[in-house]
């Protein structure tokens, strides 16, 4: 038991894990220790997190315990609560994921150290033997090769001993070993020079994807400037709390998410939200830490600490999703769980049977059944899911698509039906001026001019729309005298001397004010087309309408389109407003089944029918949708960021509905690829058994069937991170992945 109260958290960096394995014996591994109340490790991030009593353990134990496996762990340092620092202090710089790729990986690190040294005891006993037919010489240059790089090994199969689990380390450990005892350092000393080499290449290949997540990680200052007592002071970001003041100059990342309290300026949110343009801020606006301040000095408010801004919750999101596990991979391990056993057994047989009960040569045998455990344990086989999900996911990350886990991509893959919700969704979820009428007496400007003047000041949506509208046009407005507004109905103000009314049909009524048969058939016209008339007039009649609808968005058509390309005829849209505007809405952007005056237990029962012949998905904005979104197999969302986070199982970060074409491509191709994976390490490890059996291949051949068919899967799988993406006019997306623009690079 550990008191709740008392706990810490130690987070680091863990170097030197080669596949999901590893990650779960330095787990149980740690939950040995007392005072641990959760330890986690993320293989895809390379990160270790753990809760624990420091009255039970501490910081160094726990450490200690994680490198006597075989394991580099470097901690994140957590600045002091009064701490003062300088802006470039180097100490308070977190554990980034280490880039592997280049040369000075192999010279120092002892990975590569282990892997160089290795390979050159190899080569000098090989030359020894071929050329100078030194034996005794090459025999001593192959066994300094294999002691070198045996012992990580040794020590990760002990580990795997004691937890009663037969992984890789522990069958290569005993090939190697039973090699030697026959007398075969060449081959036992290749054995594990060819282990090394391959598990080091998958290094290679999985760095590129876990950059992703540096990149994101190195967004966000790790210091920023807080305004305390009319002083300015640097401040390590995880010390900086809720409601204090930051001071952002142009040219500076902002720390932390906030509001501005104090300046204008323009921001580049393209890291976040994908927006190409810089987005103008002012008092009152919601800023992203992570994003750039461009040109104006902004004081801003803190509203989320550096735990809980959006960069974190992302990068939060995007480890989860990695290490996630997809349903396919239940079948493999189930596969595993009765492969491994029955090969293992077979090899035990082929060690004992033969020279026990038909007097063979034992080294014959000893030597088949040391091949045999080299084949055992299916490392492609078990590595063709994670692999493929590790990189889909930091492809789909760069193009702004977040997947929170392995069921939601490979669910995404196999879509038959998809709903949208309409507002907020396929439209803007904001009114827009559609048209302006007029009944003759006055030009559509003028009405414009008449309603924008007197609805300037009103708060209401459609209002602002006509105000909006209006300053497009460039029309000067006039000031209001007099004014009087009517709660549910409209307004009216005396403006240039005259009375006029902005408002629906019940104000006009309630002033007396008739409505001629032309102004009756315009109204009749507006309303049949979906649209909401608001009607512009005096105490004379009616002057005209303005037709007010909730906006298309710009991509929603083209987002059909791309959709219907790629085989999903089945589109439905899912909407509470009147079912004139559904028929509107569904024609202009080409969706031919509709379902309009739905309240949102109508949206969650519609979807649990779908389910009932289908695979559904359903995209939404995570409003007034969220229950037919959880009903949903997998769940799209756009719209606000921080809503879209917590509903969802993909968003669309930039809001862009484009995004979902692409999130359905690359599902599908991620589950083609872990097909192929699978297929490919099924046939090489059945070939090769049989060939095992039968004597006709040797411990090296057995090794590089090992390797190469988890390098084969790596190396296919990584081709999913450069998945093209492409808007419906074959432009790219703009990508996530540069301190430039966006990015998850």
């Amino acid at each position: 038991m550990t008191s709740t109260h008392l706990q810490q958290t130690l987070q680091a960096h863990v170097g030197g894990m080669d596949c999901g394995g590893c990650a779960r014996t330095i787990v149980s591994n740690l939950e040995q220790l007392p005072g641990i109340a959760e330890a986690t490790v993320n293989f895809a991030s390379e990160r270790l997190q753990v809760k624990f009593d420091p009255a039970l353990t501490n910081k160094k134990d726990i450490i200690s315990r994680v490198t006597t496996l075989g394991y580099t762990v470097t901690p994140e340092v957590q600045a002091a609560a009064n701490t003062i620092t300088a802006v470039d202090s180097p100490t308070l710089l977190p554990a980034r994921p280490i880039n592997l790729v280049g040369w000075r990986f192999w010279l120092t690190t002892r990975r590569g150290q282990t892997v160089l040294l290795s390979g050159v005891g190899l080569l000098l006993g090989t030359i020894a033997e071929r050329f100078f037919f030194l034996s005794l010489v090459a025999q001593g240059f192959y066994a300094v090769s294999l002691m070198v790089a045996i012992a990580p090994i040794i020590r990760a199969a002990w580990i795997a001993l004691k937890l009663r689990r037969a992984d890789m380390n522990l069958l290569m450990t005993l090939a190697a070993v039973g090699a030697a005892i026959l007398g075969q350092w060449f081959q036992g000393a290749l054995v594990i020079f060819l282990f090394g080499l391959g598990t080091t290449l998958q290094k290679f290949a999985l760095s590129r994807t876990r950059n992703a997540i540096g990149n994101l990680m190195d967004l966000t200052p790790i210091t920023a400037t807080v305004k305390r007592d009319d002083q300015e002071l640097s401040l390590p970001v995880t010390v900086i709390g809720l409601g204090e003041i930051l001071t952002i100059r142009p040219g500076q990342r902002i720390a932390l998410d906030g509001v501005v309290r104090s300046g204008e300026s323009t921001i580049d949110q393209s890291p976040i939200t994908g927006e190409s343009l810089p987005e103008h801020k002012t008092v009152g606006d919601s800023v992203f830490g992570g994003t750039l301040n461009q040109t104006g000095f902004l004081e801003v408010e803190v509203t989320h600490t550096a735990e809980d801004t959006t960069v974190a919750r992302i990068i939060h999101l995007v480890e989860e999703a990695q290490e996630s596990r997809a349903p396919i991979q239940q079948w493999i391990d189930r596969f595993s769980a009765i492969y491994t056993p029955i090969v293992l057994a077979l090899a035990a047989t082929m060690a004992v049977v033969p020279p026990l009960v038909f007097a063979q040569p034992f080294q014959i045998w000893f030597y088949k059944a040391l091949v045999l455990l080299v084949i055992a344990c299916p490392c492609g086989l078990v590595i063709a899911t994670p692999v493929s999900l590790i990189s889909a996911i930091g492809a789909a990350t760069r193009q702004g698509v977040l997947f929170k886990g392995g069921n939601a991509l490979e669910t995404a893959g196999k879509l038959q039906t998809l709903a949208f919700d309409k507002t907020g969704t396929i439209t803007e979820g904001m009114p827009k001026v559609q048209r302006v009428h007029n009944l003759g007496t006055l030009a559509d400007d003028l009405v414009l001019m008449v309603a924008a003047s007197l609805e300037q000041r009103s708060e209401h949506p459609i209002a602002q729309a006509i105000a909006a509208e209006a300053v497009a046009r460039g029309i000067e407005l006039s000031v209001p005298a007099s004014f009087m507004a009517v709660p549910g109905k409209g307004i009216g103000a005396t403006l240039m001397g005259k009375t006029y009314f902005v408002g629906n049909r019940r104000l006009f009524a309630d002033q007396g004010i008739g409505l001629s048969q032309d102004a009756q058939a315009l109204l009749q016209q507006i309303e049949s087309q979906g649209q909401t008339p608001v009607l512009v007039g005096s105490s004379g009649g009616l002057l005209g309408a303005i037709a007010v609808a909730d906006g298309i968005r710009l991509e929603s058509a083209a987002a059909v389109r791309q959709l219907e390309r790629l085989g999903l005829d089945n589109i439905v849209m899912l909407t509470g407003d009147r079912r004139a505007i559904a028929q509107r809405v569904a024609q202009q952007v080409g969706i031919d089944s509709y379902q309009a005056e739905l309240l949102p237990e109508d949206k969650l029962n519609v979807i649990q029918h779908l389910r009932q012949s289908s695979i559904v998905g359903m995209v939404g904005d995570g409003i007034n949708d969220t229950p037919a979104l959880a009903a949903a197999d997998v769940s799209f969302a756009v719209g606000k960021l921080d809503t879209a986070l917590e509903t969802a199982d993909v968003v669309l970060v930039g809001n862009d509905l484009e995004r979902l074409g692409y999130a359905i491509q690359l599902s599908r191709r991620t589950l083609s690829v872990i097909k192929q994976n699978i297929a490919v390490a099924l046939i090489l490890n059945a070939t090769f058994v049989f060939l095992g059996v039968v004597g006709l291949i040797g411990l090296p051949i057995a090794v590089l069937e090992d390797m190469g068919s988890s390098l084969f899967v790596t190396l296919n799988a990584l081709r999913l991170f450069n998945f093209p993406a492409q808007r419906h006019n074959g432009n790219p997306f703009p990508r996530h992945g540069s301190k430039k623009t966006p990015v998850l690079e």
